[in-house]
């Protein structure tokens, strides 16, 4: 069983400084949320605020993508799904970073 990658490959030191980059502003943003909501509420809600603040920020997001298995050439919906993607290339796993100051 193979789950289909939507991040492209790191090649360069360069595309690596940029993931590095992408993802200080991610932990940034996702401790801004938590300190302004604190611990407690729905998964959904610390979702909404943290790709609030990822867009005030200047990045660029998508919620909740399909992240299809594929089998035998086929791409099948499991109903896995990816929280955030960041500049299409970031998959950020936020309820695991929330959760874990509580």
């Amino acid at each position: 069983m193979l789950i289909e990658n939507f991040s492209p490959r790191i090649r360069t030191i360069n595309d690596l400084q940029q993931i590095n980059k992408i993802t200080e502003i991610i932990i940034g943003a996702a401790i801004e949320v938590h300190k302004a909501l604190g611990p407690g509420l729905l998964e959904s809600a610390y979702e909404t605020c943290l790709a609030f603040e990822l867009i005030e920020r200047g990045l660029k997001i998508e919620q909740q993508k399909a992240l299809p298995v594929v089998y035998k050439d086929v791409k099948l919906d499991c109903g896995y799904r990816l929280d955030l993607i960041v500049n299409n290339s970031v998959h950020s796993m936020h309820s695991v970073v929330i959760n874990s100051w509580r």
